[in-house]
């Protein structure tokens, strides 16, 4: 049976309906809300048109919804974290940032190429694979800002702030892995294109995006909190689309200006928090991010199980499967682990953190975003990642609310 224009609208309601209930049927279960949106998604593949509905077939609607999806999931982030910017208070992050992810490029890379993949579809892969999700890894990151008096920050749950802040960041520094592999496929050897990727795609394009988050959100953080004129501050009159305006305005003003606007948007959230920290209407300003982010998570979800149904994982092989188990099971907690090594973070929160490197939304957006400079390998690059996103949803999904829980009680003990 296939359902037509008219039956979509019935299931896009039955989705959101299933969305508002299935994370707290699920709380106490090792089913997480992705695995189960995953598996509708399935299902539904079944019983629609799924020929137009592949990442393959329409991948700039595949790059915009990821890209969007993103976006929401960076600012919710953002206002998320309480620990305020610092070397030092954020030293994992940056272990994670500088040390796990590129180990975990050139590993991925490095098995690809022995694997028999031609170097720039290697360096694509390992740099597609990158990114930690901010979009899929809610049940392990802070669960909202902490404001009002008596308010208790997240400053001793070391886990949930390392994988919330490395997923804020680590998006947009993945796009000067992912140029270096366009250039490796398009401009030839290495030495014509060195200089200019490391100048521009590395510093200039990091710097940009900083400086335009971190300007952007100072200002608006100043017009909504203390603006001299009532009427502009968004924050007495309790206006949450403020930070869907904020994330779009923000993110474009980066692109145009040629930065990364992933960063720029993660960078903001956390200029306007700073500008007054304790005040309840970042709480309004979340809960709003995380509703739109909901709804295009379970959309994401729904149509990569509908793609999956349609065959988007037929042309697998298995060093792409290989691959992919290998970054899950083995690259990413081993280069984490290594990478949190001398930290103040106990035996198990290093462990937990290491190995909670959820694959995602992220993943497809970049691909998406490079797959038309790799159209030979394009079905095979999607059939790997997909099934690397799928096994760390399953996976991931499974292990989250026990490991946390357990983290959990320890630290209570400790205490």
């Amino acid at each position: 049976m296939q359902i037509d224009g008219d039956g979509l609208y019935l299931v896009a309601g039955v989705a959101l309906l299933l969305g508002a209930v299935l994370p707290r049927l699920l709380r106490r279960y090792a089913i997480s809300a992705p695995i189960a949106f995953l598996g509708a998604g399935l299902l539904l593949g079944l019983a629609v048109d799924r020929s137009q509905l592949s990442p393959i077939a329409q991948p700039d609607l595949t790059e915009r919804l990821a890209e969007l999806t993103i976006l929401i999931a960076l600012m919710g982030v953002g206002l998320a974290i309480d620990r305020p910017i610092g070397w030092r208070r954020w030293s994992v992050t940056w272990r994670l940032l500088f040390v796990a992810m590129p180990a975990a490029v050139f590993a991925v890379a490095g098995a690809g190429w022995l694997l028999g993949l031609a170097p720039a579809t290697a360096l694509l892969l390992g740099a597609v694979l990158a990114p930690t999700d901010p979009v899929l890894a809610s049940d392990v990151q802070v669960q909202g800002p902490s404001t009002g008096e008596g308010a208790e920050p997240e400053e001793d749950d070391e886990v949930r702030f390392a994988l919330t802040s490395e997923a804020g960041l680590n998006d947009g520094l993945a796009f000067p892995f992912v140029y270096a592999a366009i250039f490796a496929a398009t401009k030839g050897a290495v030495g014509d294109w060195a200089l200019e990727w490391f100048a521009w795609e590395l510093i200039g394009k990091t710097v940009i995006g900083v400086a335009v988050g971190a300007g952007a959100g100072w200002l608006l953080g100043k017009m909504a909190f203390s603006a001299p004129v009532p009427s502009l501050r968004l924050a007495d009159s309790r206006e949450p689309v403020l930070a869907l305006a904020m994330t779009l305005g923000v993110y474009g003003l980066a692109e145009v200006l040629h930065g990364y606007g992933f960063i720029a948007v993660f960078v903001a959230a956390l200029s306007l928090r700073a500008a007054e920290r304790d005040h309840e209407f970042h709480e309004e300003l979340h809960g709003f991010v995380e509703q739109l982010e909901h709804i295009l998570t379970w959309g994401i979800l729904l149509l990569l199980g509908v793609a999956i149904t349609g065959g988007l994982l037929k042309p697998l092989t298995l060093a792409g499967a290989a691959i992919g188990v290998l970054l899950v099971v083995v690259v990413r907690p081993l280069v984490a682990w290594l990478a949190l090594l001398r930290t103040p973070m106990r035996r198990s929160e290093r462990w937990v953190t290491a190995a909670f490197g959820v694959r995602g939304v992220g993943s497809v957006y970049y691909l998406a975003y490079a797959g038309a400079d790799f159209s030979t390998d394009l079905p095979w690059l999607w059939a790997t990642v997909g099934f690397t996103v799928v096994l760390s949803v399953v996976v991931h999904g499974v292990a989250a609310t026990p490991l946390m829980r357990m983290l959990d009680i320890r630290r209570d003990r400790s205490s």
